[in-house]
């Protein structure tokens, strides 16, 4: 009896032809590499229950995992980053950036904004900033409880492109952000209330040591997910707006990011609102 043919989604041939790229990377500097290995293995075990969700779709388990995997699959990718970027690359680029703003507006726009610095605005920004993750993620979930999977999954796979293409970014450009590289020029530091300290902790422990800053990814994902939003619920659309805005300033205002990495995620998630379609199709999805 021949058996039923895997039915690839388009996100699936994505995230393993990224797994695919960063594993021969890690082979070809795998003595430079922290727990390479292990790195592997995992990836290995990954590749191998994306393998059972596709083998035994029909069965409930494997709906929600197929549909919801992308999450910690690109979420492990970016923790990844840290490991393999420092192996493969022997400089920064924050003195670039750095100097590309100064270029742009006569002074480094993290310094210009530490006169709009209070605790209270400090702990609000710094809210708003944590928020990313969900906030992103607020399409898929309701397109999820409303049933409209196809749609569901085009989302994934846009949201999903959005991220693995930013760490490509950041190999190619490594910077840590001014918060670190220009730490010497600020003369007031951030302060905040009573979670500023607690989420400003939480974020670096995740992150780890990152070199996460050229493009902004939360300028291309917000951007990318607020688009997306739109047909999904007005009133969604119009939250996501406004939280793009402030999560947008937030970037710099915190330190995290030059302005120029700001340019550089618009541009990307421009070039990939209107080219994702395209790939999704010829990666085998059916467009609108």
């Amino acid at each position: 009896m021949s058996r039923t043919p895997l039915r690839w989604w388009p996100v699936d041939r994505l995230i393993l032809g990224y797994y695919a790229a960063t594993t021969l990377v890690e082979l070809i500097y795998y003595a430079k590499i922290p727990g390479a290995g292990t790195i592997l293995a995992i990836k290995l075990v990954a590749v191998a229950a994306l393998l059972a969700a596709v083998r035994f779709s029909g069965q409930g388990w494997s709906r929600v995992f197929r549909h919801w995997y992308p999450l910690p699959y690109v979420a492990a990718c970016y923790k990844e980053m840290a490991l393999l970027i420092p192996a493969v690359r022997s400089w920064t680029a924050d003195a670039t950036l750095s100097a590309a703003d100064l270029a742009v507006w006569g002074t480094h726009p993290t310094v210009w904004l530490q006169r709009l610095g209070n605790p209270v605005f400090t702990e609000f920004i710094q809210v708003i900033y944590s928020l990313f993750v969900p906030v992103v993620l607020a399409p898929a979930l309701v397109l999820w409880r409303r049933g409209r999977l196809d749609e569901f999954r085009r989302f994934a796979f846009l949201i999903s492109i959005g991220y693995l293409a930013s760490y490509a970014g950041y190999v190619l450009m490594p910077a840590r952000g001014p918060r670190f590289f220009e730490s010497a020029l600020y003369t007031q530091p951030l302060q905040g209330l009573w979670l500023f300290d607690g989420l400003r902790g939480l974020l670096d422990t995740l992150e780890s040591a990152h070199y996460d800053c050229f493009p902004s990814g939360h300028t291309e994902l917000t951007l990318l997910a607020c688009a997306a939003a739109r047909p999904v619920s007005g009133r969604l659309f119009s939250a996501m707006a406004v939280f793009t805005a402030g999560v947008i300033f937030a970037t710099v205002y915190l330190r995290y990011h030059y302005t120029v990495d700001l340019a550089a995620g618009a541009a990307l998630a421009w070039v990939l609102w209107k080219t994702s379609p395209r790939f999704y199709k010829q990666l085998g999805g059916e467009t609108q």
